[in-house]
């Protein structure tokens, strides 16, 4: 499971060869936010080709889809950085909108005591509600956009019957519970921050800041 890439494949890079990825046998969820504010944007949206990568929808992607599908102004995109794709053709826009309006809202694995979701921002309700697949928009943009259990506005109580959930979105110090879900981004793009993995249904995490991937020769590793 890895945090918001925001561009930076550089971390994600290091950390896969830290934790030995096998991309035959192994597999990676993402919680969205694959573009925006780091420099590799582009290179973050052909993981999407690689077999072992399983990722959400993030609220970034819903701004490049917006702006390709000419529901949002470019300069708004921007305020959250957007700026990257300005050198890219509206049809290589447009074709990686195609791409991304693939991805679901969430992700359910599997089952019982060991099943798992994953969202990109939160969600309120049970597993039989994120089961039904059938949300209303404002839930939508809540899966996409919300941070009111972040803040401590949301009540946990509303997550009754919602299995470990894993989110990202609103960047945290250290990846942490709250209610149901496990925030794990930790603000890879900023240059206090850092790219986390974890395993999931464990403990175990792993980090790494871009500087320090790219001291080590992240740039020359290959992805799986």
């Amino acid at each position: 499971m890895v945090g918001d890439l925001h561009g930076c494949v550089d971390a994600l890079r290091y950390l896969l060869r830290e934790i030995e990825f096998d991309g035959t046998r192994d597999r990676l969820f993402s919680v969205g936010d694959l573009v925006d504010r780091g420099s590799q944007s582009e290179e973050a949206l052909t993981l999407l080709d690689k077999p072992w990568f399983y990722a959400v929808l993030g609220n970034h992607e819903e701004a490049l889809c917006l702006v390709a599908e000419g529901g949002m102004r470019r300069s708004w995109w921007h305020g959250i950085g957007g700026e990257w794709a300005d050198a890219l053709s509206d049809e290589t826009l447009l074709a990686y909108a195609r791409r991304l309006r693939t991805l679901p809202l969430a992700r359910v694995v599997g089952t019982g005591m060991r099943r798992f979701n994953v969202v990109h921002a939160e969600f309120f309700g049970s597993d039989l509600d994120l089961d039904s697949g059938v949300f209303t928009e404002r839930v939508r943009q809540q899966m996409l956009w919300g941070r009111e259990l972040a803040l401590g506005s949301g009540d946990p109580a509303r997550q009754a019957g919602l299995s470990l959930t894993y989110c990202g979105h609103t960047p945290m110090r250290e990846m942490g519970r709250i209610g149901a879900q496990v925030f794990i981004d930790t603000g890879a793009f900023a240059v206090t921050g850092k790219l986390t993995i974890t395993e999931a249904l464990t403990p175990r995490a792993w980090s790494v800041s871009v500087e320090t991937a790219l001291a080590e020769g992240a740039s020359h590793m290959a992805l799986p």
